[in-house]
């Protein structure tokens, strides 16, 4: 089977709760992600790469930034069938309901899939940071003669009640999956990972199986179980894959690369500045299989008498006699003279304001786009245009996990500063 006639369906998620209020203008994949990504611009170049360029993209909280991002970044020639493609929901004479889970939101649109040949289907997670070969994985479903094949990697125990969890036998067929195990269940599904290639430290380390959410179907299997054999299933995890093992051919494909969920404030927080590590558990530095992304035309950033540690300093920025450590800077990002930042995601600002607009903004004693004098910030994410006047100190001191403020929110320790977010001088969070 040739990867050109793969189709892949990225699942946008829904409300995206748990990183609110990243999520409160913008869906979740459209969240930016290293100074100048979307966390959309994984799994599409992981396909592009792949070369499976036929992709749909579904989505229905927020979607107008996500639609303009896929519109400006992902054009192919038009001597070639690629696409990327967002479908959001919509009401028809089948359905008038928004999508309902995971599984629900594929059947919604399977119709579109029909549209196109082939007679297999990869479906994607949207919140995800990872590089993966599809090849390998479609490699792994062919010689299986697979209904279907789920990616999975290997977890510790004081992660893996966060997974849906399965166990294998010696083919690689699977033969349990339990969503979200906890307790006894949770012990019940320690397996010998070893059998999938890990060292024996490896297994003792890591001795449970969690699948990624990102599965490969026989097309004509996958319309079977939505429209069929489960027509009111919602959702792969909890109820597609559990009762398919029994009468289909359910294979587990190993992934032992850096995977991480981009779930939760915490998570995403920490995968960012793990990016200005010396070696980092996501390399964007790779030539072979680039991250692809919306090219912006922006200047080289202009540094004025810095001081810049471990630290990503992304186009366009104007940063003045300021400290960062341990930060990812976003494009467009300016930081005025005697402000330190300390592991802070700054994501930057859509557009520079002209210098009339930073007079009426002086005039107005309104803070301006970015960071001005004097501030002391840490453990923190600035979101998108945010205005923080001089003088302001950001630092959690007392160490609060989850907190509402005036113009910002804690949440996992982290505070931030939401988009459009304005912080007047001399506030101290």
């Amino acid at each position: 089977m040739s990867v050109k006639d793969v189709i892949s369906v990225i699942l946008g998620g829904g409300v995206g709760q748990r990183l609110y209020p990243l999520t409160s203008q913008r869906a979740k994949p459209a969240v930016p992600l290293g100074g100048k990504y979307r966390l959309i611009d994984i799994p599409v170049s992981n396909c592009i790469n792949s070369d499976m360029n036929r992709i749909f993209i579904l989505t229905q909280y927020n979607s107008a930034s996500l639609n303009r991002h896929i519109a400006r970044t992902y054009r192919f020639s038009r001597f070639t069938n690629g696409f990327v493609e967002v479908l959001a929901a919509e009401m028809t004479p089948e359905s008038r309901e928004w999508f309902q889970g995971t599984a629900d939101a594929v059947r919604q649109i399977f119709y579109h899939l029909e549209d196109h040949k082939g007679e297999t289907v990869l479906i994607l997670s949207g919140d995800h940071l990872y590089r993966m070969d599809y090849r390998d994985f479609l490699a792994r479903h062919e010689q299986t003669g697979a209904d279907l094949t789920i990616s999975v990697t290997a977890a510790r125990a004081s992660e893996a009640s966060d997974f849906g969890l399965l166990k294998i036998d010696d083919t690689g067929r699977i033969i349990t999956f339990r969503e979200k195990p906890k307790g006894e269940d949770l012990e019940s599904m320690r397996v010998d990972t070893t059998r999938l290639g890990l060292s024996a430290g490896e297994a003792a380390e890591r001795p449970f199986l969690a699948s990624m959410g990102i599965y490969i179907f026989r097309k004509e299997l996958l319309k079977r179980l939505l429209t069929e054999d489960m027509s009111s299933a919602v959702d792969f995890g909890r109820e597609i894959i559990p009762r398919s093992l029994k009468d289909f051919n359910v294979q587990a494909h190993l992934f032992d690369g850096y995977w991480e969920d981009i779930g939760t404030i915490g998570s995403f927080y920490r995968a960012n500045i793990e990016m200005t590590l010396p070696l980092p558990p996501f390399n964007f530095f790779d030539s072979e299989s680039p991250i692809y992304t919306r090219p912006r035309y922006l200047p080289g950033s202009k540094l004025l008498d810095c001081h810049i540690q471990s630290s990503i300093i992304t186009e366009g920025c104007i940063i003045n006699g300021a400290t960062v450590t341990d930060s990812v800077i976003g494009i467009r990002s300016r930081i005025e003279h005697g402000s330190r930042l300390e592991g802070v995601l700054m994501m930057g600002a859509d557009e520079y304001q002209t210098l009339e607009e930073m007079q009426s903004d002086a005039n107005l004693n309104h803070p301006r786009i970015g960071v001005g004098r004097n501030c002391h910030i840490r453990r923190a994410i600035i979101d998108k245009n945010a205005r923080i006047g001089s003088g302001v100190r950001i630092a959690n001191d007392q160490s609060l996990q989850e907190a509402d403020g005036n113009g910002y929110v804690i949440r996992d320790g982290v505070v931030i500063i939401p988009k459009n977010g304005v912080i007047n001088d001399g506030t101290v969070i």
